[in-house]
Order: structure tokens, then sequence, then C-alpha cells
């Protein structure tokens, strides 16, 4: 139990370094940005409109906006550190060594049971990734001496066995060995280097040949950019596993809209009314709770068994995704209504209903379009695992269907349509917001 903790907490140290070396990095070309930006604008009227007015604008929204130079820059940044990890073609030169893809050789010597030594050339063809149309080396058929010449063909980034007893007259007597590769004396269980590579001796006495596989991050954990994009535009024109791409996402995106539909239709009336009312409040508030620190993933068993595989389970599951944040949302909106508002509409002769909608609703509304923002999220995260549940359509079920083949880039178009669509609702919904509730973040 110690050992395993301890295992644990070393990962997690190296975990925390590797993540706060990419933000350095990220954030270093942030602040590289805001430098030229603010040098290129130095001589501008930056204070303009409605922050302008203010000494102090922490905690206040409406006078904190989005950078769009920022955003850009960001983004751009991302795809600049995806292309330089990955060794991207799209950069006009390589940042990080690329895999060493090409011909090279090495020279072993070897011992036979009669205690005499000769030397053998390998020749060594190392082509990218998925070529399957590389010419094959083809092994010379002379040699004067016991170790005869070979070939070795390996793909970047992978290792080759070359079982150098099996060539060799004699290689299969018992004394037979491989002493030294290039000059450097190795044994079993020992690594050398060699040019492009290094040759690891196994415990059974083969040589593994691996050529140089560079820092660049390898194709099947992370594609390049380009890689991505020939996948897309294959995925466009011929659809996965007889889907069309933009009908998985139309299903995807039919699912969430109904499941979010449903937890607004429910949740903003419910939480609205543990706001205005204790005894609701009372009775309701252990099953909210209780209920809204479960993940929607936890679910996915109870759905199958009581609403079966079909698109009633998938919206179910979506449902229940957004119906616990709307109901917070919504009854954190109206315990957060100023008092003050409340006794001045009282004042003026307000009755209930008039204050229910000109005080409190209108007040509400940020926390619930807030909350809104948050379960669309939620749900765009939970329609994968809701079309674990047997779907035959849908962008969560190309991309596991995708995973299992580990086409990381199908997995990754995936990913960035639900992350588009997802950014794209979102901007829309700030846009009714800003629209519906223009006195947010202004008392």
């Amino acid at each position: 139990m110690a050992q395993e903790l301890i295992d644990v907490l070393v990962t997690t140290f190296w975990m925390v370094l590797g993540i706060a070396g990419i933000f350095i990095i990220f954030l270093g070309v942030s602040g590289l940005v805001y430098l030229v930006w603010n040098f290129l604008n130095s001589k501008k009227d930056q204070m303009r409109g409605y922050g302008s007015l203010k000494t102090v604008t922490f905690g206040d929204e409406s006078s904190v906006t989005a950078n769009r130079v920022a955003s850009v820059s960001g983004v751009v940044t991302v795809f600049l550190i995806w292309m330089v990890a990955t060794g991207s073609s799209l950069l006009p030169f390589n940042v990080l060594p690329v895999p060493f893809v090409g011909d090279t050789q090495f020279e072993y010597t070897a011992t036979n049971a009669a205690g005499d030594t000769d030397k053998a050339t390998v020749k060594v063809r190392v082509n990218r990734f998925g070529d399957t149309t590389a010419e094959k080396l083809v092994a010379p058929e002379t040699s004067d001496g016991f170790a005869k010449d070979d070939v070795v063909m390996v793909q970047e980034r992978r290792a080759k066995l070359l079982r150098a007893q099996n060539n060799d007259d004699g290689g299969k007597e018992k004394g037979y060995r491989v002493t030294a590769i290039d000059g450097q004396a190795i044994d079993r269980n020992q690594t050398v280097e060699i040019a492009n590579g290094t040759v690891l001796m196994t415990g059974a006495g083969s040589l593994q040949v691996r050529p140089y596989t560079g820092p660049t991050m390898e194709a099947l954990y992370l594609p390049p950019p380009e890689q991505v994009w020939t996948r897309f535009l294959q995925l466009n024109a011929e659809g996965y596993q007889g889907v069309g791409l933009w009908e998985n996402v139309m299903w995807s995106l039919i699912r969430v809209v109904l499941g979010f539909f449903l937890g607004c239709l429910f949740g903003i009336p419910l939480g609205f009314a543990m706001g205005l009312n204790s005894w609701l409040r009372g009775w309701f508030d252990p099953i909210v709770e209780f209920m809204r620190p479960v993940p929607p993933l936890a679910l996915i068993p109870l759905v199958i068994i009581w609403f079966g595989i079909g698109e009633q389970g998938k919206v179910s599951l979506l449902f229940l995704a957004a119906l616990w944040i709307m109901i917070i949302g919504a009854r954190a909106g109206v315990s957060g209504v100023n008092i003050s508002k409340v006794h001045a509409a009282y004042s003026l002769g307000a009755t209930k209903p008039q204050l229910l909608s000109r005080v409190i609703l209108p007040n509400s509304l940020p926390e619930i379009f807030t909350a809104a923002r948050v379960a669309m999220g939620v749900c765009w995260g939970t329609v994968v695992a809701a079309e674990l549940v047997a779907a035959e359509k849908g962008a969560g079920k190309m991309i596991i269907a995708a995973s299992k083949f580990q086409l990381t880039d199908i997995v990754i178009i995936g990913i960035i349509i639900i992350g588009v669509i997802g950014f794209g609702i979102d901007v829309l919904m700030r846009i009714a917001e800003n629209k519906l509730v223009p006195w947010k973040g202004r008392g």
C-alpha cells in the first residue's frame, strides 16, 4: 500500500513538471506577443468605453473583455506547439530532431565455437511508418568468413530483431557469440550506439536494432496537423464505417440539444421553486446534492437497464447530466437576488407575480445563463459516454470506434469537431446573454 502510494505521488510529481513546462512555454509565447502588441499600439488610446470610466475593474465582468488578438495568438501558438511536437512538414525547418529515415549500417564482430573471429556488415533501411511501397534490401550471397552480411528492414520509431546466429555459419553451435558492434564491446542486455540508432543485445544473444527516434511524438499518439487534415478530407468524402462524418455530428448534436432542453425544461422551474419555498428546498435539496457529484458515466449501467440501448437511454443520460446543473444555477440565481431590490419593489406596490417577473427573474438570469453554458459543456462531454450505449451513429461513436483501431487522427477530428461546435454554441449563448441580460456585471 505504501509503495503504491509513493509510486502515485512520484508519477504525479513528474506530471506536474511536464504540465508546468508546457504552461511556461505557452505563457512565455503569450508574454512575447503581448510585448509586441503593446509596442505596436503604444501610441494609441486603449482606454475607451464603459471600462475606461473605472479605476477598479476586478470582479466586474462588464469591464473586462477578451482581447481578440490574444485569442487568435493563443490558438496559433497551440498549433505551433502541435507542429513542433510532431515534427510537422508544415514548418519550414525542423525545430526538434525528427526520427531517422533512410539507409545506415553497422558492423558486428562474432566469435565461433572454435574461437575464430570474423566481421559482417548489416545494412539497415528505415522506412516511414505505414510505407509499404519501399524497395526491399537484398542481402549479399557471398562472404569469405563464417560471419555473413545481412540486411534489416524496419519502420521508423520501431525496433527489429537480427538473429545473427541463424545467419552465420556455426551460429547455433555452443560458444558462438557476438562480441562487438562497430568495434564497441557488447554483452547480453547491453546497448551500444551506432550511426543513426542503437543496438541492444537481448538475453538470448540476438541483436535488436532501433533507429534514432528523436524527441518528437509518434503519430500513433499525436499525428501532425497535415495528417489530421488529410484524414478529415477523407472522412468528409467517404465517411467512417458506412456513416458520413456530418451525419455522425448531426446525431450527436440532436441528442445534446434534446438532453439539454429537457434539463432546462425541468431544472429551471424546480430551481426557482427551491429558491422561493423553504419546504420545497428542504424536500429536493438532499436529492439534488446527492446526485450532483455523481458523474454521468456512473449512470450508464442503470440507463441501459431502465431504458435499453435506444435513443431514449442516450437522451436520458444527457438530461440527467444537465438537470442538476440547471437546478443549482436557478436556485443560486433566486437566492442571490439583492434583498434591497425586493424591498424596493414591495414599497412601490408590486404584487408577488410582479416581483417574480420584474425583479427575481431578471436578476436570476445571469446565474441561469452561466449554468446553461456549463450544462451544455457537460452534455457535450457526456455525449461520448452516451453513445457508448450501442450507438450506430454519432461523433462519440466514431471516436470510440476509431480508438479501438488506434486511428488517433480520427479521434482528434472528433474531438476538434465537438469542441468547435460546443464553442459555437457557447458563443451563441453569450450573444443571447448580452442581448437579454445587458445588466449583468453592472449591479
